[in-house]
């Protein structure tokens, strides 16, 4: 079984009942997003803050409507289905609990929410057989569409020749989802999860051969591994990662490369020259971690800095000591 897979139902095995209960609860929630961010705006900017009000107001009619076409096919149980019950299914970021968040930061979460809703309801009128719920959602498709507009006027009058365009901030979000993210979660793994293997190794023999190839065995296998439960875990159709090919392919190759970073070292026949340039390595590797999470994932440098650097630095400790013991 490949970890991570079998938590979630994927999207391609729901019924139609299911693909609308999930739609049901994700414009829910969308709503309650929207009067969040509405909140937020109306003492500085009021205009913007009632358009927000006014897409969640729409969020409840589409809700509404997906509630009727319900009650029509199956009835008045609509089943507890959710974002994070469905394998590849968009998530939420919870950016509406950070304070003082900008107005160009919330409009491009409201157009990544609008892009996101439209593709599923694109993918759930695939999925349907019946016409009339088929005509619903390719209805609310369009609807979520014309949001995106919407949400792409909200910043105009306020933020002038620093807006970027939408295809630009389309592009830039793209390519950190296919590339990016799965890259950093591989070389994470891979840079931290082969620590304790080949440091143990490298004490336990100070035969700097075999503990290359340890660290080789180590790094292929986690890059395999890691590869291909990236691309099984989600086909990226419903919550816009990209191809999952090239997802896997990043993954993979990343943890490959975090492991063999701190093996390659051991191919110098002099042990403790091979560790020491192999530690300095590892420093290296767990401080870039810190600055790609800082610079593509908007995590706060320290606070990234400390949570990989202290995480790492137990791993390579527990691997010295039973190493040395």
């Amino acid at each position: 079984m490949i970890p991570g897979v079998s938590q979630r139902r994927r999207f391609s095995d729901l019924s139609e009942r299911e693909i609308l209960a999930l739609a049901i609860s994700s414009e829910e929630d969308d709503a309650r997003i929207y009067r969040s961010y509405a909140e937020r705006l109306r003492p500085d900017y009021p205009d913007s803050a009632r358009i927000f009000e006014d897409m969640a107001r729409e969020e409840d009619l589409h809700r509404q409507r997906l509630i009727d076409k319900h009650r029509e096919r199956f009835g008045e149980v609509i089943p507890l289905v959710r974002r994070e019950h469905v394998s590849g299914y968009y998530a939420r970021r919870p950016v509406w609990l950070v304070q003082n968040l900008g107005l160009e930061r919330i409009r491009e979460e409201a157009e990544m929410m609008e892009r996101d809703a439209h593709n599923f309801y694109l993918e759930a009128a695939k999925r349907t057989r019946d016409a009339g719920t088929r005509k619903l959602l390719g209805d609310l498709a369009a609807a979520e569409a014309g949001h995106t507009v919407s949400a792409e006027k909200l910043t105009g009058d306020h933020l002038g020749d620093e807006t970027k365009e939408a295809e630009s901030r389309t592009a830039h979000r793209q390519f950190v989802l296919t590339w990016v993210q799965p890259g950093l979660a591989g070389l994470m793994d891979g840079s931290v999860s082969t620590l304790a293997p080949i440091f143990a190794t490298a004490f336990a023999t100070q035969d700097t051969w075999t503990t290359f190839l340890v660290g080789l065995a180590a790094s292929v296998g986690a890059g395999i591994s890691m590869g291909f439960t990236e691309a099984a875990s989600d086909d990226g159709r419903i919550s816009g990662r990209g191809s999952p090919v090239k997802r896997g392919i990043a993954s993979g190759v990343m943890t490959a490369v975090g492991g063999l970073g701190h093996a390659l070292p051991y191919l110098i026949p002099h042990f403790w020259t091979a560790t020491i340039i192999a530690l300095v390595v590892v420093f290296l590797e767990l401080w870039a971690i810190a600055w790609i999470q800082k610079k593509y994932m908007e995590t706060p440098f320290f606070r990234a800095a400390f949570q990989v650097v202290l995480g790492g630095a137990l791993v390579l400790a527990a691997g010295v000591l039973i190493g040395s013991s």
